[in-house]
């Protein structure tokens, strides 16, 4: 048996360096990138527990870690690109396709990768919205700027606690046309993950919109799970369930929606379904 965890932070002239975490075993084994969000820096425990599962992994940071850009403001999808790359040309990977799993503003991004980078086949977007979020995604010649928000539409709550869902900008408003990934390019598959009760942002809707898009141009690449009383951190099984925290960005606690129940219950059987989910996609491809 291989290392479980490898450092990885190399250095090109295509970006400063990529910094990720690599876990895996002897393979060779379907190869995933793993991102969070706004909480920036490079996230481990989702890509180890995947790794125990079959997967080879790369825990990617592309924000507030080491020498990457203190903030998202301005994103280079070359930079997700050559992670990409690296990953696919690993002697463990069962390529030539990866996958890519994210939440929040990693669910995001991980549309773009399916929707820009051809070796992206599968991605899961936990939480995520269909139109680029919080600073512009730039690759070759084209740039997706951020959707907008209106900071006026916050709510305090019990405890100070802040609501944050009705901040983030319809995609569908003329002022954001140019803020939509454009996902009937991809050429992958996409798994849309929603908690109905997601205090981050109005998940339901971004995920409404992504099917529609897809749907209007011929598309059925696309699955969706849909979880009632769920929020917006849907974790691997078994893990606490985080109805408030700190937020990065807001500078304050905020809530994450959901109730302890149905939100734990629904992580139980999401965690299974995005394995099978990526297993599909990867374990069978044919050369790209």
């Amino acid at each position: 048996m291989g290392k479980l965890k490898r450092k990885l932070n190399t250095r090109s002239p295509a970006s400063s360096s990529i910094a990720a975490e690599v876990f895996g075993r002897d393979g060779p084994f379907p190869g995933i990138i793993d991102m969070y969000g706004s909480v920036g820096g490079v996230v481990e425990h989702r890509a180890s527990l995947l790794a125990s599962r079959g997967f080879l992994t790369l825990a990617l940071g592309y924000f507030g870690y080491d020498d990457l850009p203190k903030d998202f403001l301005n994103l280079d999808l070359e930079y997700f690109e050559e992670a990409v790359n690296l990953l696919r040309h690993h002697s463990k990977v069962k390529g030539p396709g990866v996958g890519a799993i994210g939440i929040s503003k990693g669910g995001d991004l991980v549309l773009s990768m399916a929707t820009f980078i051809p070796h992206v086949i599968a991605a899961v977007s936990i939480g995520g919205c269909n139109a680029n979020t919080l600073g512009n995604l730039h690759y070759k010649n084209i740039t997706l700027s951020g959707v907008g928000i209106t900071l006026d539409r916050a709510k305090f709550c019990e405890s100070n606690l802040i609501d944050i869902s009705e901040v983030t900008n319809n995609p569908k408003d003329e002022e954001n046309k140019d803020c939509i990934i454009p996902l009937e390019k991809a050429e992958g598959h996409f798994l849309f993950v929603v908690g109905e009760d997601d205090k981050n942002w109005n998940t339901p809707l971004f995920a409404q919109q992504a099917v529609e898009r897809l749907k209007e141009n011929g598309k059925n690449n696309y699955e969706i799970l849909t979880y009632p009383e769920s929020g917006h951190l849907l974790e691997p099984a078994y893990f606490p369930f985080c109805y408030a925290s700190f937020h990065r960005l807001v500078g304050l606690p905020v809530i994450w929606g959901g109730q302890m129940k149905p939100h734990s219950i629904a992580q139980i059987d999401l965690w299974p379904r995005i394995q099978q989910f990526l297993r599909k996609h990867l374990e069978k491809q044919s050369k790209l």
